[in-house]
C-alpha cells in the first residue's frame, strides 16, 4: 500500500456547523471512495489524501450518536433564547457546546498513512493539546475512563474539561475530531450536561490565564504539535 503523510491544511475561520458537516462528509466520502477503488483495483492504486481543518462555529450544540438528547436543557424557545443551533450527528460522543473562541479541529486522514489504532488517534490529539497548554504554562492531562484534556485531573473536586473529542472512523478514514476552549463563552456549557458528565467543570485557556489569548498564535502552535507528534508533512 502506498503511503502518504502528507497533509492539506485549511482554516475555514467562523462556518456555520452544518455547512462544515456537509464538506467534512463530503471530503470523508470521497477518501473512503478512493480507499475502496484502491482495494479493488491494486494495480491503478494512487495514494489517499489528508485533510487537517481549523474551524470555529457559531453557537450549536451536537450530539453523538450515543449521547441522550436529556442532555441538553434547553428546549426549541431555548434555544432560540441563546441564538444557538441543535444537531444531532454521526460521531461518537455525548453532547458538546462549539462556539466563537474555540479552535474545533476535524482531521479527515486516513490513518493507513499513519498508524490503525483508533485509541492511538485520540491520545495522540490529546497530547497535540497538552503540549499546546504547556506551552502557556498549563499543566493538563487525562482523566481516567474519559476522552479529552483535563486540568487537575488527579483532583475530583477540581477536575475541569478545557478540551472535549468525539470522532468518527469508517475504513481507517477519519472526521470529526476536537474542541479546545480558547476564548470560548463558557456560560452556554451551562445548558447541557457536556459529553454526559454532570459532576466536573469546564474551562477555557482564557479563564485560566486570566485574560484573552490570541487565537492564531494557539492555532498555529496547535498546528505544529499535531504535525509533529503524527510525523505529517504540509502540502
Amino acid at each position: 500500500m502506498l503511503k502518504n503523510n502528507k497533509v492539506a491544511f485549511a482554516d475555514w475561520g467562523l462556518l456555520d456547523y452544518q455547512q462544515a458537516w456537509n464538506r467534512q462528509e463530503e471530503i470523508f466520502a470521497q477518501t473512503v471512495a478512493l480507499k475502496v477503488a484502491n482495494r479493488t483495483h491494486p494495480a491503478k492504486e494512487k495514494i489517499t489524501p489528508n485533510y487537517l481543518i481549523f474551524v470555529q462555529h457559531p453557537h450549536v450544540y451536537t450530539l453523538g450518536k450515543s449521547g441522550k438528547a436529556d442532555n441538553l436543557l434547553l428546549d426549541d424557545m431555548g434555544l432560540q433564547n441563546v441564538a444557538a443551533q441543535y444537531h444531532k450527528i454521526n460521531r461518537g460522543g455525548d453532547i458538546t457546546y462549539h462556539g466563537p473562541g474555540q479552535i474545533v479541529g476535524y482531521p479527515i486522514l486516513d490513518l493507513d498513512n499513519f498508524f490503525t489504532d483508533i485509541h492511538l488517534y485520540l491520545r495522540t490529539l490529546e497530547e497535540a493539546v497538552i503540549l499546546t497548554l504547556r506551552d502557556y504554562g498549563i499543566i493538563a492531562g487525562r482523566l481516567a475512563g474519559s476522552t479529552g484534556v483535563w486540568l487537575d485531573a488527579q483532583i475530583p473536586a477540581q477536575a475541569r474539561k478545557i478540551c472535549a473529542l468525539g470522532v468518527r472512523c469508517s475504513r481507517w478514514v477519519t472526521m470529526h475530531g476536537f474542541a479546545f476552549n480558547v476564548n470560548t463563552d463558557l456560560s452556554y456549557f451551562k445548558n447541557i450536561i457536556p459529553c454526559g458528565i454532570d459532576d466536573k467543570a469546564v474551562t477555557s485557556l482564557q479563564q485560566e490565564k486570566g485574560y484573552a489569548l490570541n487565537i492564531d498564535e494557539v492555532k498555529t502552535i496547535l498546528k505544529g504539535h499535531i504535525m509533529t507528534l503524527f510525523d505529517m508533512v504540509e502540502g
